[in-house]
């Protein structure tokens, strides 16, 4: 199989042989050129299976760069239930096919109640019961969107790099360590109520992890690419 997610920024893709990652790689979703070029060195898929919340445009361009290959490209979308999730959104069709796909992931980990989060252009944090029930979830702007907004938003706050300080002094910190701390509260917030129904694990997954996962102060299993390997339990589960 090829699975391909296509987040709002970048594309990631796995090819999948014999049950494990035989290739992978990711580009951002201007670089079509680059993406058929690792492509054109993969061998055949026998399916194609993707998560794609990128918008029209680039579902289109993932068929044409795919079509040589005579499959049919499968776009997930997220159902009522699936590989053991139930889904409680008021509309299961409405959510994002990432986050169904990192709920899927994150159920088949831990078999308990966790929570999943994946830090992207978007932060998502959603939670799972256990009896694998997804009970719902934030959206939150990503750690770059947030500096963006602020500096796009405001006159005299400089696009210059921070760091984490618990009261910080010039502007370039107390930004830095504003967007990284309203991330992690959000996260710590659903996490405290997640605990209080019982024990619970944090899967933590996405581009942006990495600055936030020493922050966080509690148990976390992190996972590199959570929504492919959501896409391959799909793939591998017989209907």
């Amino acid at each position: 199989m090829l699975l391909i997610d296509a987040g709002n920024s970048r594309c990631k893709w796995a090819r999948v042989g014999q049950g494990a990652f035989t290739h992978s790689g990711v580009v951002n979703n201007c670089e079509w050129a680059l993406l058929q070029q690792s492509f054109a060195a993969l061998p055949p898929p026998s399916r194609i299976i993707v998560s794609n919340v990128a918008g029209a445009q680039v579902a289109q361009e993932l068929r044409m760069l795919c079509g040589h290959w005579k499959v049919s490209v499968e776009f997930v979308a997220a159902v009522r239930e699936q590989c053991g999730v139930r889904n409680r959104y008021d509309d299961p069709g409405s959510l994002g096919s990432d986050r169904w796909s990192a709920l899927l992931a994150a159920w088949r980990r831990m078999r308990k109640a966790c929570l999943v989060v994946n830090c992207g252009t978007a932060t998502t944090v959603d939670a799972l019961s256990d009896e694998g029930e997804f009970l719902g979830g934030l959206i939150v702007p990503g750690i770059t969107l947030m500096r963006q907004s602020l500096l796009q938003g405001t006159a005299q706050l400089r696009d210059e790099s921070g760091h984490v300080q618990d009261f910080p002094r010039n502007s370039q910190d107390a930004i830095h360590s504003g967007v990284l701390r309203a991330t992690l509260g959000a996260i710590q917030f659903q996490y405290g109520l997640l605990l209080a129904q019982g024990d619970a694990g944090c899967v933590l997954s996405g581009g942006a992890a990495n600055q936030i996962l020493e922050h966080l102060g509690m148990p976390v299993v992190y996972a590199d690419n959570l929504v492919l390997e959501g896409l391959q339990i799909i793939g591998e589960t017989k209907v």
